[in-house]
């Protein structure tokens, strides 16, 4: 499942027993060490996931 916008897109894995989410593009080789990469997306996967731990869980 993806959520949020394009420069915040948060990936999150559902059906397993721990909370997984991740960001929503690739390894950006390309503008490694330039100091330009845009964080947001970290960001928000780890907001995503701290949000998901605080919720009871909901038995199958």
């Amino acid at each position: 499942m993806k959520v949020l916008g394009i420069e915040a897109d948060v990936n999150i894995t559902v059906g397993l027993p721990v909370i997984r989410t991740s960001v929503d593009h690739g390894t950006a080789f390309d503008i490694a060490g330039k100091a330009i990469a845009d964080s947001r997306s970290m960001v928000e996967a780890l907001h995503q996931a701290a949000e998901m731990a605080t919720r009871p869980s909901v038995a199958v």
